[in-house]
């Protein structure tokens, strides 16, 4: 499941310290220069006028770094950051409470704001806007409206789906923001810079190596590198060296690519029992015994990410990258069989 994957890019119950090893300074986030810099722009000029930030949303796949960014905000507009979520604002009235205890320059994160309630959002509008809360008093022939001023307040919302944002929501930000997958270079300096924080020493190969691991997330990145220091005190070494990470991720089934069990399990349904696809979502699932939604959602991405699956009209298929990493003879297009063994860097 998701929630126990190790590799798994949503915030997990045991990823503990994660907090302490946010940046609180734009200038001490690593990664996403040119978000970076616009919000640099924007947050010095609002600033220069007095004036609240526009609404900010960020939008990119999870473990990136959007609630750090809205940390990072807050502190930088010198305000007070409110955090909440689409599914926990259930009503219009909850809603309502949170945003009349918002002060002037005040930050209100929603994460996962795609999946706000329609009536949620239909309170949202003139508050984004006009910094008004238009409320219903009463009911029938003797209800009547009532409009509050709110203080200027910023609203980043942080969506994996900005496609599901519907529109009316989404033209009220004035700031919109995609966040990247991060390179290697970027991880090896976030790892270090966490190990740093957690007293962790590291050699520079150790640190590459984990990074490569990590799937351009920085929090599988710091989840990698908390796991790989247990390994390194339970062999008495005060220093990870690339020996004790390789043996490590090698025992954690983390693989060069950062594909796990279940990510190779897929792959390997598709060309052994499929002969490399095409195989239709439900076939797959039954196959490999997950949910449709999980493969989709959750393990499709990233093997499409590194070229190792694709989709076709007819289904899933396995490309020549997928045969080449899991070292399977690959037939080609003309039935000749082609091995990648004697071909690796």
């Amino acid at each position: 499941m998701e929630d126990e994957r190790l590799i798994s890019s949503v915030k997990l119950e045991n990823d503990e310290n994660e907090n302490l090893l946010r940046p609180k300074a734009i200038d001490e986030y690593v990664g996403q220069e040119k978000v970076k810099s616009n919000l640099k722009v924007f947050m010095h000029s609002a600033k220069k006028r007095g004036e609240s930030l526009d609404h900010v949303l960020l939008y990119g796949p999870p473990g990136l770094g959007k609630t750090t960014l809205s940390h990072i905000i807050a502190n930088e507009m010198n305000g007070n950051i409110k955090i909440t979520s689409g599914p926990a604002i259930a009503r219009a009235g909850d809603l309502a409470a949170i945003l009349t205890n918002l002060e002037e320059g005040d930050v209100l994160f929603v994460d996962e704001i795609h999946r706000l309630n329609h009536s949620v959002e239909e309170i949202l509008y003139p508050a984004m806007e006009d910094f008004v809360l238009d409320m219903v008093l009463g009911k029938g022939p003797s209800a009547r409206t009532m409009r509050l001023p709110l203080k200027h307040f910023t609203l980043v919302g942080a969506t994996t789906k900005a496609g599901m944002l519907g529109a009316p929501l989404r033209d009220r930000f004035g700031v919109v923001c995609r966040l990247e997958m991060y390179s290697p270079d970027e991880l090896c300096i976030i790892i270090n810079r966490s190990a740093g924080i957690l007293n962790i020493n590291i050699t520079p190969d150790a640190a590459r190596e984990i990074a490569g691991r990590s799937r351009g997330t920085p929090r599988i990145a710091n989840r990698l590198l908390k796991r790989v220091r247990d390994f390194a005190e339970f062999a008495d070494s005060s220093l990870i060296t690339t020996d004790i990470a390789k043996n490590a991720l090698k025992s954690l089934e983390v693989d060069e690519l950062g594909l796990d069990n279940t990510d190779v399990v897929i792959l390997r349904t598709i060309i052994e029992k499929f002969n490399g696809g095409p195989v239709g979502l439900d076939t797959l699932a039954a196959a490999s015994g997950e949910e449709t939604n999980t493969i989709e959602d959750v393990y499709e991405p990233y093997l499409i990410q590194l070229g190792f699956i694709a989709r076709t009209p007819r289904g899933r298929i396995c490309t020549p990258n997928a045969y080449k990493h899991l070292k399977i003879p690959y037939m080609g297009a003309f039935g000749i069989q082609q091995t990648f063994f004697d071909q690796e860097e």
